[in-house]
């Protein structure tokens, strides 16, 4: 869910990425459903694992797994821990739940990103 929140939500400040220490292998089709009444595309979201990105190719890695050390262990330096529920196996309620937390937390990193770099025009 973060990377299509992320896309709408913060796509002036950055190139979100979405990947999972350990990767379903699929979205799930209550995350599709959920994203889509709430108006964010899911076209292009895959389930992929952290390992198909380079860490100095990521500015910014948002953990919302919990796990702190498969991420240093990988030479990821830049980690901002979010502490996320993992809806999956739970109904649309609680996915919708899920995704106004997301969604309140990105629109807050957009925010401190667009004041710290109001004029470059950098993705993150």
């Amino acid at each position: 869910m973060a990377e299509a929140i992320a896309r709408k939500e913060a796509g002036d400040v950055v190139e979100p990425f979405s990947a999972g220490l350990y990767p379903l292998g699929m979205i799930a089709e209550t995350t599709r459903v959920v994203l889509e009444d709430n108006a964010y595309p899911t076209e292009g979201l895959a389930s992929k694992g952290l390992r198909v990105f380079a860490p100095h190719d990521i500015d910014l890695v948002i953990n919302m797994s919990g796990f702190v050390g498969p991420l240093a262990e990988a030479g990821y330096s830049s980690v901002e821990p979010w502490e996320v529920a993992d809806p999956y196996g739970a109904d649309e309620d609680i996915y919708q739940t899920i995704l106004e937390e997301i969604q309140g937390r990105v629109r807050r990193l957009a925010d401190r990103l667009r004041e710290e770099l109001p004029h470059e025009g950098k993705r993150q």
